[in-house]
């Protein structure tokens, strides 16, 4: 009789070069300089500061998690592994500003909180229309101003989730494709 240990295996988990790969096609597309300039120069307003930055970061990784959640083949593993690297960062990020042992789990709390009530708030927003979604935007990365950089940040952010969803799974768990440019979206906003 065979006895089945197999049930006390591990998980087969995602390659690490592929969430490493992933994770940093976000953390590049999250630190596009024209995000962070001015309607004047054709940018989106975003501000240039530590939480501007972070909350870009969590819209990025909101959206390539929206879209791992629908791979049925793998995608709930890699999206775990991603999330995973994601905290590793933060992790290492605050302990290399200074921040003290006893300080970083509860800072952690807070990034968690933040990145799970924002990723509540763009689900809901996104299922509603596109101004929900600009206003959520608005509300979150833009600090509650410029209405019209919210609309324009809308657009991209559909446009890359549209672009993620073109995406065949192969694709996608191979870390073979790229966001779109910010610029793409300049002419789909709505005024």
């Amino acid at each position: 009789m065979l006895w089945p240990f197999n049930h006390f295996r591990k998980p087969r988990l995602a390659p690490r070069g592929t969430i490493e790969a992933i994770y940093g096609m976000i953390v590049t597309q999250a630190r596009e300089p024209l995000f962070y300039q001015d309607l004047d120069y054709q940018g989106f307003g975003v501000p240039d500061t530590v939480n501007g930055r972070f909350d870009l970061l969590l819209l990025h990784l909101w959206m390539v998690l929206r879209r791992l959640r629908q791979n049925e083949a793998g995608g709930a593993e890699l999206s775990q592994a991603l999330f995973d690297h994601f905290c590793a960062d933060m992790d290492a990020n605050l302990r290399e500003m200074g921040v003290g042992d006893l300080a970083v789990p509860k800072r952690m709390q807070a990034f968690g909180e933040a990145f799970y009530g924002r990723s509540a708030a763009y689900d809901l927003a996104l299922t509603d229309s596109s101004e929900a979604l600009a206003l959520a935007l608005c509300r979150n990365i833009l600090e509650g101003g410029q209405s019209e950089n919210a609309r324009r940040l809308a657009a991209y952010t559909e446009a890359a989730i549209a672009q993620l969803g073109q995406l065949d799974d192969a694709a996608l768990l191979a870390a073979s494709w790229r966001f779109p440019s910010p610029r793409q979206a300049q002419g789909s906003a709505k005024p």
